[in-house]
């Protein structure tokens, strides 16, 4: 039926599959209807206030993809370099004969390891130990504080941040033995220590961190009314989270450096304190036994970061993914 005007008849509408001039014609695909409170274009915690889910969806698109790989696969190539190194180490000390004073064979190290590690390494570990955790907590204490002073504050940031750039000029080496006449033997110079040398990397995280915000998301929090630190605690700071834990990695690396050179320039234990006695009694063995212990609480402290970030900053993790495949 069709209906009727004056003039003359309305043709009924024609369906879309309808042939015309005898050809079909192929149906019109659907398109998928696109909530407008979503922009394309929005950043993960805009599509999270809508609702969305991009850190599930995210780890969604990795399933099956090139961004999913097992830990172990992640872990080959550290373990076959660190093979390697071995070989040419053993290599060295087998083949070149390198003398045993200069270069132990990893034999030596390992029996150094196990016949030292009741008598004199395990009370040197702890003590070491302790110092890089309190020293690293004390940095990150200081240096997230002072990054957010200086943030906060641009008369600060001009008046401090160049004093801070040239504190990093001076040599550790010359502070050590000040600091053991100034506090003696005691813990407090090797914190100080290792805080000097472990605040640096995350003051300049920090600062980078919350200079890097989106600019539009923080008008649009005072769009909203929101107060200065309601401003940075839900925007600036979760924002700048992913650059304060590259700086949190770099100290950690650091943190067992300023230990050592804290027992080096006067103290009664520590592993520094094996290794200035074992260098002159060329007790090499026992001093790359004490080297080895350090590296290990280095990675471990480096790892427990890692792990840090992996939980507080999950969608840093993804997106990071998400760009390599």
């Amino acid at each position: 039926m069709s209906a009727s005007r004056p003039g003359g008849p309305v043709p009924a509408p024609t369906p879309a599959t309808a042939p015309i001039d005898g050809a079909p014609v192929a149906p019109r695909p659907v398109e998928p209807a696109v909530d407008a409170a979503v922009p394309v274009t929005a950043t993960p915690r805009a599509r999270a206030a809508a609702g969305e889910n991009p850190v599930g969806e995210g780890r969604r698109m990795r399933v099956g993809g090139r961004g999913t790989r097992p830990g172990g696969q992640r872990l080959w190539p550290s373990v076959l370099v660190g093979l390697g190194l071995l070989g040419c180490w053993e290599f060295a000390t087998r083949v070149l004969r390198v003398e045993e004073y200069i270069l132990p064979a990893p034999d030596q190290v390992a029996t150094a390891l196990v016949d030292r590690w009741d008598g004199t390494l395990r009370s040197a570990t702890w003590v070491t130990f302790t110092e890089i955790i309190l020293g690293f907590t004390l940095s990150v204490a200081a240096g997230l504080a002072i990054g957010v002073a200086l943030h906060f504050s641009a008369v600060a940031r001009r008046a401090l941040y160049p004093l801070l750039i040239g504190s990093q000029t001076i040599p550790i080496v010359v502070i050590a033995p000040i600091l053991a006449i100034v506090f003696g033997y005691s813990l407090t110079p090797k914190l100080i220590l290792v805080a000097l040398i472990c605040f640096f990397p995350i003051v300049v995280g920090t600062l980078d961190g919350l200079a890097s915000v989106d600019p539009r998301l923080v008008q649009m929090m005072r769009t909203l009314h929101g107060q200065r630190l309601a401003i940075f605690t839900r925007v600036e700071f979760p924002a700048a989270l992913p650059s304060v834990f590259t700086g949190l990695r770099l100290a950690a690396a650091y943190a067992a450096t300023g230990a050592v050179f804290g027992e080096y320039s006067g103290a009664a234990d520590g592993l520094g304190h094996v290794m200035r006695q074992g260098v002159p009694q060329l007790q090499s063995a026992l001093v790359f036994a004490a080297i080895v212990l350090l590296t290990a609480m280095s990675v471990a402290l480096f790892a427990l970061v890692g792990l840090a970030q992996r939980l507080l900053v999950p969608w840093h993790r993804t997106n990071q993914e998400g760009n390599s495949r």
